[in-house]
């Protein structure tokens, strides 16, 4: 049984936070055709009322963008109190001047709201090379702190303005008992193209993590707990969410996962039961939101969850799992309802996870099932029918289970099948500048 349960309101249903979204023009110079929708909310704005603990997990792309810089120095000391986002312009290889809109992002928030800038992060996606029009930045941060609000509305709000190519908002909000008080936790995540985060605490590449249009992703909680735990809360989550998603194959300048916890749900120091709650309830937040990423990925028809175990290591296991789930070959089959074994396992012979051909398994289940329908057994194909296979991989999800049957090692990646949507849209036409995307 679940020790948590769903609520309304995401970034907002924490106590003591408040949000807004509001259009200030920041598409001005044209940032591709994903993100050209005209009068859309485009600045975002979470504030906690009081002073909070905070973590954050950033790209390992060693080209990286000015607010994610910003931010890694601000949340350095473990504290933070608003955070302040932009969509259609990534702020990114944009040199000293970026950084310095990015600082001054944070010197204006914190200006308006009466908190020094450390204690205010920083977001931006969409465009990359362009410098902000940091008129329009000004104009809407005087008039977004403003609107801020504890409502719903206002963080769905929100949860717009930081959308680029995304076809909807991503929002989601949990509550849970830690003792004998109720604790909540909210989200709202953007992502739909390049798309395969990497994430780490300070934005350094861990040999363990792949290389990564943008994935950010905000949380709020009303919990009391130390920063260093809040860390730690938040690495597993973002390990086993964000860090197993892709649609791509492509990692973004920009991915930012913050978290906020003000304390305010006044529970008492955290028990190793209260721990494992809350740690259980962080993770389902981040899961749903990164699988909300990938279901929203640009031309996006088909959900594939690739489960491999049986890897030598987990790191075999991982780079199985990304070799087939980032194959174009792989990707276009699932496009086609195709149940192409064939393309699956030249992905896990050219990958560099141990593999015997002999050895592998490879089936089909609907989501989460135990019921398996196998193509390949012991590196041979089996005597299901064709269309019984088809059938298996026609759902809009569907999970594909490898099984190289070499060790313990195991991975989860959610992936994306590749769709001629996908290649129109991020083709552009060279005529119009303005339809290239970032």
């Amino acid at each position: 049984m679940k020790s948590f349960r769903s609520i309304n309101g995401s970034i907002i249903a924490p106590q003591g936070f408040l949000a807004a979204g509001l259009f200030c023009d920041v598409k001005r110079l044209g940032t591709g055709k994903g993100s050209n929708k005209g009068q859309k909310r485009d600045l975002a704005l979470i504030v906690s009322e009081v002073p909070a603990t905070a973590a954050g997990m950033f790209t390992t792309n060693q080209i990286c963008a000015a607010p994610v810089k910003v931010c890694v120095e601000h949340i350095a000391n473990g504290k933070a109190q608003a955070v302040v986002i932009n969509s259609g312009n990534a702020n990114a290889c944009t040199g000293p001047r970026g950084l310095k809109d990015a600082r001054e992002m944070t010197a204006l928030l914190a200006e308006e709201l009466l908190l020094k800038p450390t204690e205010v992060l920083v977001g931006s996606t969409g465009r990359i090379g362009l410098e902000l029009p940091m008129p329009n930045i000004r104009k809407g941060i005087a008039q977004i702190v403003k609107e801020l609000d504890d409502s719903p509305s206002a963080a769905h709000n929100a949860a717009e303005a930081i959308m680029t190519s995304d076809t909807r908002p991503k929002e989601i909000a949990v509550e849970c008992k830690l003792g004998v008080q109720t604790v909540r936790i909210g989200g709202i995540a953007k992502g739909a193209g390049m798309i395969q985060p990497g994430m780490s605490p300070t934005g350094a590449r861990p040999a363990s993590l792949p290389l990564h249009a943008t994935m950010l992703a905000y949380l709020t909680t009303d919990a009391k707990i130390p920063a260093g735990t809040l860390r730690k809360c938040l690495r597993e989550a973002v390990a086993n969410s964000f860090n197993c998603i892709t649609v791509d194959g492509d990692m973004s300048t920009n991915d930012t996962v913050l978290i906020l916890a003000n304390g305010l749900a006044g529970n008492d120091k955290l028990s190793s039961k209260d721990l494992k709650t809350f740690q259980a309830a962080l993770n389902h937040v981040c899961l749903e939101l990164a699988k909300m990423i990938a279901r929203d990925g640009e031309g996006v028809t088909r959900l594939v969850t690739v489960r491999v175990k049986g890897a030598k290591t987990q790191k075999d296991a991982d780079a199985a799992a990304r070799a087939v789930g980032n194959s174009a070959l792989v990707k276009t089959s699932w496009n086609g309802g195709d149940p192409n074994w064939g393309r699956i396992i030249d992905a896990l012979g050219y990958s560099p996870a141990k593999v015997v051909e002999e050895k592998v398994d490879i089936a089909y289940s609907a989501p989460g099932a135990k019921k398996l329908t196998s193509s390949l057994k012991k590196g041979r194909p089996t005597r299901t029918s064709f269309d019984t296979l088809c059938a298996a991989v026609a759902p809009a999800e569907f999970d594909l289970h490898i099984n190289l049957n070499l060790g313990n090692g195991q991975a989860t990646l959610y992936a994306a099948d590749l769709t001629e949507e996908y290649v129109d849209f991020n083709k552009g036409d060279i005529s119009d500048p303005a339809s290239l995307g970032g």
